[in-house]
Formats: structure tokens, sequence, C-alpha cells
């Protein structure tokens, strides 16, 4: 009897992991400074206010004038929307890297009809001339599934479990790069909506206080001060958050629609090799 015992699938290859992407920690202190400066020097400015000085009344339309009143919270709201800002920008142009130099759709479809043909040669210039995560993974796979076409110690379905476990190291590898930093838009969709309560409640504590302080009689003037203070911040953490939240669900959406190109060409790979070889 052979005690010889069955050899494991063969190993993906090792690919260099990948980081892509902006430094979150240094981004945001930058942007707070930038948020700040503007809050100051330009919203702060004395001609938008009457008199020439940010003690007075916002100038008739001047909106400069008027969201400074905002108070201390805007710098803060800004900084949220800028960081917003910055990293829809950043992922845009990551995910459309990550996309190729061609259509996806397009690609996907040249592949396929490539290893019906099962010409792996014209695959593999097609991939070289896509790049993008999409054209690395099925770099990949391609040329594990041409190894393979000489490997003996191997049976079938040993072959076939180690050309599913060569495109799903790819694809991790190169998912955390489509998703990095959209954790942080997500949760600033949540984060700026409270930011804007908590400069609405300071808004309407000084708008209260000032009644307090009247003396029987109504102080208009701080009332009102109060209550635009209030709607400011409201209406900046509610701009803010719907921002983010239309930015998270399209990235999401773009880096699902390569996720699924991805999963369709692993399953091409997979089927053609079964077909074609043993």
């Amino acid at each position: 009897m052979s005690t010889q015992q069955p050899k494991p699938a063969a190993k993906p290859a090792a690919t260099e992991k990948k980081s892509g992407g902006i430094s979150a920690g240094l981004i945001l202190i930058v942007l707070f400074a930038i948020a700040v400066a503007i809050y100051s020097l330009v919203m702060g400015d004395g001609s938008h206010f009457e008199g020439g000085t940010n003690e007075g009344h916002p100038l008739p339309g001047d909106y400069f004038g008027v969201v400074y009143k905002g108070g201390v919270i805007v710098p803060v709201l800004m900084t949220c929307f800028l960081t917003a800002l910055t990293f829809s920008i950043e992922r845009m142009f990551t995910i459309g890297k990550a996309k190729g130099t061609g259509d996806v759709n397009a690609f996907v479809r040249s592949i396929q009809a490539s290893l019906d043909k099962d010409d792996v040669d014209g695959a593999l210039k097609a991939c070289d001339k896509q790049k993008g995560s999409v054209g690395n993974v099925t770099l990949a796979a391609i040329k594990k599934y041409k190894a393979l076409t000489t490997e003996k110690s191997l049976d079938k379905e040993q072959k076939l479990a180690a050309l599913s476990k060569e495109v799903e190291e790819a694809t991790s590898l190169e998912l955390p790069m489509l998703e990095k930093n959209l954790t942080i838009i997500a949760t600033l969709a949540s984060v700026s909506t409270l930011i804007g309560l908590l400069g609405t409640v300071i808004g309407m504590i000084k708008a209260f206080a000032s009644l307090g302080n009247s003396g029987g009689s109504t102080d208009s003037s701080a009332l009102a001060n109060g209550i635009s203070e209030a709607l400011i911040n409201t209406a900046l953490g509610i701009g803010t958050s719907a921002i983010c939240i239309i930015a998270y669900n399209v990235f999401t959406a773009k880096i699902d629609e390569l996720t699924y190109s991805i999963d369709e060409i692993g399953l091409s790979v997979n089927q053609n090799y079964a077909t074609h070889h043993n």
C-alpha cells in the first residue's frame, strides 16, 4: 500500500501589499489650521461687517460675515467639510486609477474571450495594457493559470484550489487600497451633524441667556444673534453631512462595481481552466 501523502495546493505568489491614499492624521491637522485661518482672516475681516470690525453686524447679503457669526464651532465644521472634500477628491483619483486605462467591462469581455480560446498570452497582454487594480488581480490569476498548465505534481482539484487562492490573495491586497479613507467620510457624515447640533445648542443657550440678563426688557439684538448662531451651525452641519453621505455611497458603488468585475474574471479563469486543462 502506498504511504505517499497528497501534496498541498500550490501557494499563491507573494504580492507586495499596497498602501495608497493619504495619511489621515496629518491631513486633519493641516485642514484644521486652514479652516481656522479662513475663519479668522477671511470671514472675520472687517470689510464684511458694519463699522469695519467683526464686532459689528454682517453687511446685508455678505455670507462670509454671516457664517463668521456662527461662533467657534464654525472652524470645526469647516474642517469636517474640507476633510470630506479632500478625501473625496483623493478617492476619486484612486478609484479612477484602479479601473485602469480602458473600460472595465470591455476588459472583462476580452479576458473571457481570450480564455475561451485558451489564448493565455493574449490575456496577459490585455492585463499589461489595462493596468489598475482589476488588471493587477487578473494578471496574477492569468500568470497562475499559465504556471499550472505545466504543473505535474498536483491533481485538477488542487490546481483549481490554488487558482482560486491566487485570485483571493491578489484581491485582498488591492481592496484595502480602494476602501482606505472611506471610513473617515462615513464617520464625518454622523459627526458633522452632531457638531452642528452642538453649535445649535450653544447658540440657543446664548439666546436664552440674553433674555435672562435683559432685566425684563427684551434685548432683541442679542436674541437674534444667538438664534442666528444656532441656525448657521445647523445649516453647516447638515450640509456637510449630506455631502459625506453622497460621497460615501458613490464611492462604495464604484468599488462594488470593481469587485464584481474581479469576481467575474476569477470565476471565468477557474471555469476555463477546468474546461481546457486537467
